[in-house]
């Protein structure tokens, strides 16, 4: 039995360093985005942003101030990167399956969707545990779910190595 299949029962597997990278990748840039938002549409700190994604892994206490700390911006972006990646390879192994045949249009649109449900998910039910993220909810941070999604996808499907073991 050959351990290199990139097949089984007809579906492909997923790249899943590509998707790691892409995951890793699209988290980057919807982090400046972020920053970029949250700079340009609040009078408050930039920082604002760091301590709500930090508050994930050090408690809601982080959230009593926004100003800099590098242990808040370096927790907040370990959290966000690693939560960038498993999105990463969320989407690849959604993407994965119909990949062979689809073209750049179809897994732009699958990381559009997956977007989509990313930001309910997270500013819809993951709000029961984590409340301040209600604050952000709105089409500016959809848009940037949506740029992430359709990165991450549209990254995945440039990376992912084909059976010949050549990339895109």
């Amino acid at each position: 039995m050959d351990l290199h299949m990139r097949s089984y029962r007809g579906h492909s597997l997923p790249d899943w360093s590509a998707a790691a990278v892409a995951g890793l990748a699209a988290g980057a840039i919807l982090m400046v985005l972020e920053l970029f938002w949250s700079t340009l549409a609040s009078s408050g700190s930039p920082w604002a942003a760091s301590h709500m994604i930090a508050a994930i892994v050090m408690g809601p206490g982080v959230l009593q101030s926004s100003d800099f700390s590098l242990q808040i911006v370096a927790v907040a972006l370990v959290a966000h990167y690693v939560l960038g990646i498993v999105f990463g390879l969320v989407l690849a192994a959604i993407i994965a399956p119909f990949r062979g045949d689809s073209g750049v249009a179809v897994v732009a649109l699958a990381g559009a969707v997956f977007g989509a449900v990313l930001y309910l998910l997270n500013f819809y039910g993951m709000v029961h545990f984590f409340p301040w993220f209600a604050e952000w909810r709105g089409a500016a941070t959809l848009v940037i779910h949506l740029i992430f999604g359709v990165a991450a996808a549209l990254l995945y499907w440039k990376l992912e190595r084909q059976e010949a073991g050549r990339l895109r």
